[in-house]
């Protein structure tokens, strides 16, 4: 599911002539910020419900190179959730189809006032049940990857 189209700004290249690795996050935080509009979780659903979502955990990874002016997009896939969490797992691709980077996220469901962990409200609920959820045994290959030196 395509959640997210852009371009390449050019404040995002850096003295390499590409895209610096924070702007990578900067895309991947966009991604989250279009999945919380495709749920119902935008600037007046997230007043309506008094809820939101927090990043608890990522995990980037970076394949390739994106300059200046090249046409990005994110797709999502849901890899797991619960009552209160998302697992996601967001690619980065080129117009050539490209993958360009990958994030793995873990997202907490928070009530706005209380600034506890809570469950999502039901029409959020009703739209998350509806993203493409993938099963275990067809997860994303760089999916669920541990950083570590290999001996």
């Amino acid at each position: 599911m395509v959640i997210l189209e852009t371009r390449v700004a050019p404040e995002w290249v850096d003295y390499n002539g590409h895209m610096n690795d924070a702007e990578y996050a900067r895309v991947f935080s966009l991604g989250v910020e279009a999945l919380m509009d495709a749920i119902g979780l935008d600037e007046a659903g997230r007043a309506r419900h008094g809820y939101t979502l927090y990043t608890l955990e990522t995990h980037l990874c970076y394949r390739r190179e994106a300059h200046e002016g090249q046409p990005l997009r994110v797709s999502l896939t849901l890899l797991d959730r619960d009552a209160k969490r998302l697992h996601v797992f967001f690619e980065l691709r080129d117009e050539a189809d490209t993958l360009l980077a990958t994030s793995e996220q873990m997202l907490m469901g928070i009530d706005s006032e209380a600034g506890r962990p809570a469950p999502f409200p039901a029409p959020a609920e009703a739209a998350i049940a509806a993203l493409p959820h993938a099963t275990q045994d067809a997860w994303p290959e760089l999916a669920g990857r541990t950083i570590g030196i290999r001996r």
